[in-house]
């Protein structure tokens, strides 16, 4: 078996990574550049595919045609810090990311033979981008199913495996600590210092401290990079 897995780097994308491992599937690990200020999670997700051997691992470029609708693609944008949970929709979303994700995700998967997508989305301890629910998942396999050759001649079926969707933040952190995810490898801050450290006040600071806390362990991360 074969998955195609979208991996950004952070601690939801990793996990999604060994699970799907530990399910059977050769992974083929997909990341993006697409001018997001904390690329630090490309290194991340590079040495993550190599550390837990991704049959091939491809970063694909895209050029948004908004970078400044979104704090995580406008550096002239502060990205919002201690403000966890104040907007239904916070200027870090980036419009139609998933979407733009998924579809390269489909694309590769068609010329590979690949039906099986894995993606870290989650719809409890999250930042409550529309792209992470379940219905908007469903959606996109309906209509991958329906708009691809292979799918409408039965060659290939579509799948997008959200195995976190319905998990807290600290549940993560205890499925992945089994796994034996090394978290110190992994970077989830939208707003990193330029040698990586993370900030620890933005939406996803907050939540990842939050989990490990929740699930009692300890965020290797941190003394990685030295912080207290």
């Amino acid at each position: 078996m074969k998955a195609i897995v979208l991996l950004s780097g952070g601690l939801d994308s990793a996990t999604c990574l060994l699970i799907a491992r530990e399910e059977g599937y050769e992974v083929f690990a997909l990341s993006f550049d697409y001018g997001q200020r904390h690329s630090v999670e490309l290194e991340r997700a590079r040495e993550l595919a190599r550390r837990y051997g991704a049959r091939e691992h491809r970063v694909a470029r895209i050029d948004f045609p908004a970078s400044a609708a979104s704090a995580l693609t406008n550096l002239a944008r502060p990205v919002p810090k201690n403000s966890l949970g104040r907007e239904a929709i916070p200027p870090t979303y980036v419009p139609a990311r998933n979407t733009l994700f998924l579809s390269h995700a489909v694309a590769w998967g068609e010329a590979i033979g690949v039906g099986d997508i894995f993606i870290g989305a989650n719809a409890l301890d999250y930042s409550g981008y529309p792209d992470c629910r379940p219905e908007f998942l469903d959606a996109f396999a309906r209509m991958a199913n329906l708009g691809t050759k292979a799918g409408t001649q039965g060659q290939l079926e579509f799948r997008i495996h959200a195995p976190l969707i319905s998990m807290t933040k600290a549940q993560i952190v205890s499925r992945a600590a089994k796994l034996g995810l090394d978290f110190s490898e992994t970077s989830s801050c939208y707003d990193p210092s330029r040698a990586g450290a993370p900030c620890g006040n933005c939406d996803s600071c907050l939540l990842r401290a939050k989990g490990f806390r929740e699930a009692g362990l300890e965020d290797t991360l941190i003394r990685r990079q030295g912080l207290n």
